[in-house]
């Protein structure tokens, strides 16, 4: 079982759950409380990523994980097939269960009125499989990331606040940038460890395509973003100006950013900066929430 838990990375499901309950804080602040829609949510949601990163893995057996002599604790995927803990078969079966598993979550919904729900979670699903799958392999394309940001970000919130609600806002896609931008840098920043394996495997990802040191720049985009898009959320889109308490992470991200731009070429000097960077993403959504959340109780 161990084995199992290892290779669905259940520490990451913060990437798709956080966003969902980032949608739902807003929702309950917009007078709208649905218990089982939200856990059917979360299960599909976080079923979707599990099967995502096991189909990757899966692939990647035959692509970049046997060249890849640096894996580290956050990126080269979790190492089961080629350490032999599991069978590709095996692998590859649980990602059929977990796929299966949203896809369930997401008929009920659909069967319970929430139309637009199918083509949200049409979405994912296509996300999530064609990441990985040849031939189109998102990742290998150039296209992955684009694919990750709007996956795990808006996406997530504006079909959560779809089904919570029976609305589909601008207010509710906008709220899914921060978040989007710092999984797609949890992503950006995993690709220099595997640097040197990807480019190996003809993996073209776009830190592979644009080589390490050039994207550090898009690197530093990333993790700034998401600061001043909360004023954007909070003058433009009726969103509680407490969302700026959000800014308290932004030196982890400072602290982040400072140790990929002096040390990009070394594996074990990027660690810190990888675990910062997950650290980031979760602080945000979680201090977003919280703001979202006082402002309301406090009438502000």
């Amino acid at each position: 079982m161990r084995y199992y838990i290892k290779a669905m990375r259940l520490p990451f499901l913060t990437g798709s759950l956080m966003p969902a309950l980032l949608a739902a804080g807003q929702a309950y602040v917009d007078g709208f409380f649905r218990g089982l829609e939200l856990l059917l949510i979360f299960l599909g949601v976080g079923s979707l990523q599990t099967a995502a990163n096991l189909i990757n893995d899966y692939y990647d057996a035959r692509g970049s994980d046997p060249v890849n002599l640096h894996p580290t604790p956050f990126s080269g995927g979790s190492r089961v097939i080629p350490d032999k803990l599991l069978s590709p078969e095996k692998v590859l079966a649980t990602a059929i269960f977990f796929f299966s598993l949203a896809l369930s979550g997401g008929l009920v919904l659909w069967v319970m009125g929430y139309v637009y729900v199918a083509y949200v979670g049409f979405f994912g699903l296509l996300s999530a499989v064609f990441y990985s799958v040849n031939p189109i392999k998102f990742m290998s394309r150039g296209l992955g990331e684009m694919t990750i940001f709007f996956a795990f970000g808006p996406m997530v919130t504006w079909g959560t606040y779809y089904v919570l609600t029976d609305h589909l806002t601008w207010q509710s896609f906008f709220l899914g940038f921060p978040l989007g931008f710092l999984i797609t840098a949890v992503i950006w920043i995993n690709q220099f460890p595997d640097y040197k394996a990807d480019l190996q495997a003809d993996k073209k990802n776009l830190v592979v395509r644009l080589g390490r040191s050039p994207s550090r720049w898009i690197y530093l985009f990333l993790m700034l973003l998401p600061f001043p898009f909360l004023v954007f959320l909070a003058v433009t889109q009726e969103i509680s100006f407490l969302v700026l308490s959000a800014l308290l992470v932004l030196p982890l991200a400072l602290k982040a950013i400072a140790i990929l731009w002096n040390h990009f070429e070394t594996v074990e000097k990027v660690i810190p900066a990888q675990a910062l960077t997950i650290q980031t993403h979760l602080g945000l959504g979680l201090l977003m929430l919280t703001g979202i959340l006082a402002g309301h109780f406090l009438g502000l």
